[in-house]
């Protein structure tokens, strides 16, 4: 099976594609098929690609319990109805602040059907820092390598198929603005979502010692845990003196924190 997309973007058949068989919906989504987390650092066409594929009208408000806007909508694509949740922009998911507090439960507690990670093609070094904190999570991540034609007019050129193989995800070069790329990224976002495109994320490798403690950690938290989605990422945070985390276990507040999450998702459902 593939797993990266094949045309690049910016090709009349993707244009083609994407006023073909996009369907933008706004906030009348009362059923859906797929719920897509889209998340990114602050200034990286992170809300053009929202508005483009969902349209301008979104339904808007604070997460629950935050003062952090939230901003969701949804679109029909290919006969399939997906949702989008804009997450919060930020740089890091080391919950340092309530934004990656938010966008790291949701990415880790919502189970979203698949995560778009819009990334600046003209400051990828930047980026990568909160593309690998994702993967770390999730499987199912596509990367948005956003601004091509920025980075195009500054000279900067980006191998976006060395890059997916080397991240272990789809990477998908898009300009929102202009529309180019995003027929090919949704068609990629289904065909992982389906299991099409398989995907493989690049994770952190540590000593023999770290491992052999990750690998002891897990169970423990499986069978304390039963339903946390990803032990082994709990395991890594314990194990990099996570305050946050070490805090919520010795509380017994993360299935709470997933609990939270869940009531979040059904809150938005109700809203709509």
């Amino acid at each position: 099976m593939s797993t990266q997309p094949a045309p690049p973007p910016g090709h009349d058949c993707d244009s083609c594609a994407m006023q073909e068989h996009l369907v933008q919906m706004g906030i009348i989504l009362d059923k859906w098929d797929y719920v897509i987390a889209l998340a990114g650092n602050p200034n990286v066409g992170k809300s053009t690609v929202f508005n483009a594929l969902t349209g301008l009208k979104q339904h808007t408000g604070n997460w629950p319990g935050k003062t952090v806007a939230r901003a969701e909508g949804g679109f029909e694509f290919n006969s399939k109805r997906f949702k989008m949740i804009d997450l919060p922009g930020t740089y890091s998911l080391l919950s340092a602040s309530v934004d990656e507090e938010i966008a790291r439960d949701f990415i880790l507690f919502g189970r979203p059907d698949c995560t778009v990670i819009v990334v600046d093609a003209t400051m990828l070094e930047r980026n990568l820092n909160l593309v690998l904190q994702i993967l770390e999570i999730t499987d199912k991540a596509v990367v948005c390598l956003n601004l091509m034609d920025e980075a195009k007019r500054k000279g900067i050129e980006v191998e976006h198929r060395t890059l997916s193989r080397e991240l272990g995800v789809p990477v998908v070069p898009t300009s929102a603005r202009n529309k180019d790329g995003l027929g090919l990224l949704m068609r990629t976002v289904a065909e992982v979502i389906q299991g099409e495109i398989k995907t493989s994320p690049r994770r952190i490798t540590g000593n023999k010692e770290l491992n052999h403690a990750v690998d002891t950690l897990i169970p423990m938290l499986e069978a304390t845990y039963p339903d946390l989605p990803n032990t082994r990422w709990i395991a890594m945070r314990l194990l990099d003196g996570d305050y946050r985390v070490r805090q919520a276990l010795e509380r017994g507040e993360l299935s709470r924190m997933g609990m939270a999450v869940t009531e979040t998702v059904e809150h938005m459902e109700q809203t709509l």
